[in-house]
């Protein structure tokens, strides 16, 4: 029997109490995983200081140095052995675990450092004179005089010293820095009016700044905007929309980038609960679905979201490290971010990002080559005819003839004032050449026509709802009780959907309408995978999911097709109705309907800039 269970041993033994080494150590594997986890959780103790300041070193990935200072409050000098020990903390006093409006609370990070590495405080508190303290394996040095004008520093080196096989575990160097680098940006992100810098000394001296944010200034959204410029990018914050939305005590601020600028992967998703970097698989799901009528799944929206509310609307003393939060009601959270979300993209209009035009003068600039030497010569009888020809004005009217493009008269002054200009051509028979007032537009005509269709298929299923198909046998779904409860709490929603559910005795319900648009569908794997969606969201769009992706081929098939030639009247029609259309800066996949090339950009193509 021993053999089969190893960990179950045939004698009893004795319960003996954890010494406070041995204690911290273990407390240290929950709260330093890795270095990125210490320097999150020093660097929050500078922001819980009050700091307008901080400043990171690490040496060998923050293996065998990470010292990170402020300029914050600091620590009284009679204060700092009660720093080391277990559970001491200034940030709460224990009577309220919900009322937290600080970073840290659980008085668990210095101690655990301190256990498995050589940690060294030195802090100066007001005018006090400055102090530091030692700790090197559990043991702590007795509190002497120090030097230090401002502030707090906290020095940790050999990190894992008292625990070697951790660092079995941890990734290269690189990899370290780079992981430290991700925690710092985040925190960046979450203090815009807060001073960073992140340096590299590994090798000794000074070492190098990997990453430098200055103090912004200006209302939140302005120094939020200007923080995300410096820390993701100028791309980023020129394509992204500004998010404001409350909703029953929850509040939602911060920046979403727009579906043409999406990723490959959920790397440039940043989310933050009272100021607090999380990854919340609730918060996630809730961005993903906001996104999810804009993008195809092989895509990833960008978006820096903060959701602020009354802290006892949320428990984020879920796990040690305080990356998991929970809310009380979790589909408030959930509704608020999607709703939020799709009103800013349809405040958006047709606008698509910067970078499909960065993206498509990178494919057209040529590439460097050796260079060449151009002489003049006399052109031939030829030559000079074609081009007296291609030089006379052109018939008037749009005409359908075989040549390889379509021709549109000189627009109007006001039309080419618009967003996308006026039409002037028809090339390969797809692509619509429009002029606007500084530069061109190239419109691809079948996916912007079926973002068109797509949109009025939806405008009108939500005028007349969806309608519903009646089974002639109502399918009878055994699902267990629990979950027949928390489907049958979602029945007014999906039957608006046009899914119709009733209780059928215990755990058991009865599918008597299905949406008609769907055609035959298999109720009982649609209501599993409801239930799926609700257990693992805490919500469900499934129905609503699918409905969108039937009206989605619907437009596909009911579009302009890629090859038909259009009069010019209708190509400046299809331009207006962009310019009117929520979404219709990307097709149903996410990809752009349109390019927008200005004439400055042209011309530094043909070196006349």
């Amino acid at each position: 029997m021993n053999s089969l269970t190893p960990n179950i041993r045939a004698e009893r033994r004795a319960i003996r109490q954890l010494d406070e080494a041995a204690a911290n150590r273990i407390a240290a594997g929950e709260v330093v995983e890795r270095p990125a986890s210490a320097v999150k959780e020093l660097i929050e103790n500078a922001l819980d200081a009050g700091a307008s300041r901080v400043e990171v070193a690490i040496a060998d990935g923050g293996k065998t140095l990470i010292r990170v200072g402020d300029d914050g409050h600091g620590i009284a000098a009679e204060d700092l052995p009660l720093a080391l020990s277990r559970h001491a903390t200034s940030k709460i006093d224990g009577s309220d675990l919900l009322d937290i409006h600080t970073f840290g609370f659980r008085g668990e990070a210095l101690p655990s450092l301190g256990a498995v590495g050589r940690l060294r405080i030195t802090s100066r508190a007001g005018t006090d004179a400055a102090a530091e303290i030692a700790v090197s394996g559990g043991i702590a040095s007795a509190v002497r005089p120090a030097a230090l004008n401002r502030g707090t520093v906290v020095e940790l080196r050999a990190l894992f010293h008292a625990t070697p096989a951790r660092l079995k575990f941890l990734r290269s160097d690189r990899a370290e820095t780079q992981a430290i680098a991700d925690v710092v940006k985040r925190l960046a992100m979450a203090e815009p009016f807060v001073s960073f810098v992140l340096r590299d000394v590994t090798g000794g001296d000074e070492g190098r700044v990997t990453f430098r944010a200055e103090a912004e200034t200006g209302d939140m959204f302005d120094a939020l905007h200007g923080r995300l410029s410096r820390v993701l990018g100028r791309e980023f914050a020129e394509n992204a929309l500004a998010v404001d939305a409350e909703r029953e005590g929850l509040h939602l601020t911060g920046y979403a980038a727009l579906p043409t600028y999406s990723r490959g992967a959920s790397v440039a998703q940043y989310l933050f609960v009272n100021g607090r970097p999380v990854r919340d698989k609730l918060l996630s799901g809730a961005l993903r679905a906001a996104y999810a009528d804009f993008l195809s799944r092989d895509r990833h929206p960008a978006a820096v979201l903060f959701v602020d509310c009354d802290p006892h609307l949320v428990d984020v003393n879920v796990h040690p490290a305080k990356a998991e939060v929970r809310f009380r009601a979790p589909g408030i959270a959930r509704g608020l971010i999607v709703s939020a979300l799709r009103h800013a993209l349809a405040e958006a209009g047709h606008r698509a990002s910067t970078t499909v035009a960065g993206a498509t003068l990178g494919a057209v600039r040529p590439g460097p080559s050796a260079p060449r030497s151009y002489r003049m010569d006399r052109p031939s009888a030829g030559a000079i005819a074609a081009g007296i020809m291609a030089q006379a004005p052109a018939a008037p009217g749009f005409a359908e003839t075989a040549a390889p493009s379509a021709r549109v008269e000189a627009p109007e002054t006001e039309a080419v004032a618009l967003p996308l200009g006026a039409a002037r051509a028809q090339v390969h028979e797809n692509y619509i050449i429009a002029q606007t007032a500084d530069g061109i537009v190239i419109v691809d005509q079948h996916a912007a026509h079926e973002r068109l269709v797509y949109e009025k298929l939806k405008r009108q299923m939500a005028e007349n709802g969806v309608a519903a198909q009646a089974l002639l046998i109502p399918q009878i779904v055994e699902l267990g009780e629990d979950a027949c409860a928390n489907l049958l709490g979602l029945a007014d929603a999906l039957s608006q959907l046009g899914l119709v559910i009733e209780p059928f005795g215990a755990g058991v319900v009865a599918v008597r309408e299905t949406p008609a648009i769907l055609g035959e569908v298999d109720a009982e794997a649609m209501l599993r995978d409801i239930l799926d969606e609700l257990d693992d969201l805490g919500d469900s769009d499934m129905v609503r999911t699918r409905i969108d992706a039937i009206l989605s081929r619907i437009a596909c098939h009911g579009s302009i097709r890629s090859g038909r030639r259009m009069r010019g009247d209708e190509m400046n029609a299809l331009l207006r109705e962009m310019e009117a259309t929520p979404h219709s800066g990307q097709c149903n996949h996410g990809r752009p309907t349109y390019v927008e090339l200005k004439l400055s950009d042209i011309e530094r193509l043909f070196g006349r800039k």
